[in-house]
């Protein structure tokens, strides 16, 4: 049995992991960006063994879901699912949330960070970024996909010992994929769960993920140069490093 913290967890993929993993015997702690998202998620939430309440926009927010969901740690697992699309907390929630809550929280065993197809189109210039309003930014979405890619692949060099993988969920019919996307919603969990909870001796890192098979991602995700680029842009715009 593992516990696994996940973010974004009230609806759509990430409330689909959640039950997933509770009916495999798993202890789940939830996240939504306020109690009243909490309250969406209904059965599961009763059966949660916790629930973390906080804005992943706001960074001193963010700094809070840490601490609250330190509490209910450690974790074997911890998946970055919360996500937008559009708006001006692209980047805070997709990229600087999930690089704050991996530089606060303890190190799990297994990270999974939720990317998309989309990164592929992302660039990886990093010069002059705004990261805290990417409204009138083209291209925000794919670029804050790309660099969450990346953070994934930099975090499985930086701590050998945990499994740090990113997931394309694919294109799926939730509220922020909208009703017409063409894939599978019954499929969109399913890699992020088994990353963080399978067994055995398979030990992959540093994975980019789209239905349990490994695929190529965009060449910067596994450069080291970027990597590092990155990793400072976001310590310098937060005033957190990476332990």
């Amino acid at each position: 049995m593992a516990r696994i913290f996940i973010t974004g967890s009230a609806g759509g993929l990430g409330l689909n992991a959640a039950r997933a993993l509770m009916q495999q015997g798993h202890e789940v702690v939830l996240h939504a960006r306020n109690e009243f998202r909490l309250a969406d998620a209904g059965e599961v939430r009763d059966q949660a063994v916790g629930t973390v309440a906080g804005n992943l926009a706001d960074l001193d927010e963010t700094v809070r879901v840490a601490e609250q969901a330190g509490k209910y740690g450690p974790f074997d697992a911890v998946i970055h699912n919360a996500g937008v699309y559009s708006g001006s907390g692209v980047l805070a929630v997709n990229t600087v949330a999930p690089y704050v809550l991996t530089a606060l929280m303890a190190p799990p065993r297994r990270i999974v960070y939720i990317s998309s197809g989309m990164h592929r189109s992302g660039t990886p210039d990093l010069q002059g970024m705004n990261w805290r309003d990417a409204a009138r930014r083209p291209g925000a979405y794919s670029d804050s996909k790309l660099y969450v890619t990346a953070l994934a692949a930099a975090m499985a060099n930086r701590w050998p010992d945990v499994e740090s993988n990113a997931v394309d969920p694919g294109w799926v019919p939730t509220r922020m994929g909208g009703r017409g996307a063409p894939d599978d919603l019954e499929l969109g969990h399913v890699t992020q769960v088994w990353l963080a909870t399978r067994s055995g001796g398979s030990r992959e890192s540093g994975g980019y993920w789209f239905h349990e098979k490994r695929r190529e991602p965009h060449p910067a995700v596994n450069d080291a140069a970027f990597q590092a680029e990155l990793l400072g842009a976001l310590e310098r715009h937060t005033g957190i490093g990476l332990p």
